[in-house]
């Protein structure tokens, strides 16, 4: 857990979800619902990378049902660090104290939602869905990914130092003065890059970072965009993070 900054406790605030999509017509809609059921009055901001499969649209139907539902449509496909990027601007932009990111696909259970954002209220700025605080919490991923993952993870804290767990975690939330911290034009990794130095920068700023754990399910709809230039991007990117730092030009 890293240590240094102390903001003061807000107990309201407006959280957001942002949940970025390409090709998850078989999810979303669910998705959404899921999320809007939940008593602590999360918006959500779908940030679609123009999916062929509909994705929009459907968002957009789900808009018609549900108070608080935004989507975001960019032109192309430019991985998950410019998708996230690009939600974050919008959440601050529109005044969002609470910011979350969360996976299409129910890998991350909504109902977890509600722990992770009164950690935020009340004891850091940054709060990480952990799979592995207590344990290997993962069901129905192949013995060859967990194995990926989490070692990918102690490679990160070898590397960098951080005392995090899962430092590959997507399923993470920010007080806004995290992000108008970090600044987000320098941001360079995607994929497992993008996860980890979003925290490394979090960490080097001296945020509170807590993690909480958490079920992790593999996908039971749709296709999984994990790539071998991710998992590489992730390898080398911690490399580069740590020389920047060093270097003084993280």
């Amino acid at each position: 857990m890293a240590s240094g900054k102390t903001a003061p406790v807000n107990t309201s605030g407006r959280p957001l979800v942002i949940i970025p999509t390409y090709n998850e017509a078989e999810n979303i809609m669910d998705i959404v619902a899921a999320v809007k059921a939940l008593p602590e009055g999360f918006d959500v901001l779908v940030v679609d990378d123009n999916s062929p499969d509909g994705t929009a649209e459907l968002v957009r139907k789900a808009a018609q049902t549900h108070k608080g539902v935004h989507l975001l449509l960019r032109q192309k496909k430019e991985g998950l660090g410019k998708a996230y990027i690009a939600g974050f601007r919008w959440a601050l932009e529109h005044g969002y104290d609470y910011i979350f990111e969360m996976d299409a696909d129910f890998s991350h259970n909504p109902a977890d939602l509600p722990r992770l954002l009164e950690v935020l209220r009340t004891e850091a700025d940054m709060v990480i869905g952990s799979r592995y605080i207590s344990g290997v919490n993962v069901v129905n991923w192949p013995l060859s990914r967990v194995l990926l993952s989490y070692f990918a993870s102690w490679y990160v804290r070898l590397i960098t130092g951080m005392h995090i767990k899962d430092t590959t975690a997507g399923f993470v939330g920010y007080r806004r003065t995290v992000l108008e911290s970090i600044d987000l034009d320098r941001i360079q990794f995607s994929g497992y890059g993008f996860q980890i130095e979003m925290k490394y920068r979090a960490r080097s700023k001296g945020f509170r970072i807590r993690e909480i754990p958490i079920i992790f399910v593999n996908r039971q709809k749709g296709v999984s965009k994990m790539s071998g230039g991710i998992i590489t991007e992730g390898i080398l990117g911690v490399l580069r993070l740590k020389f920047k730092q060093l270097s003084g030009r993280l």
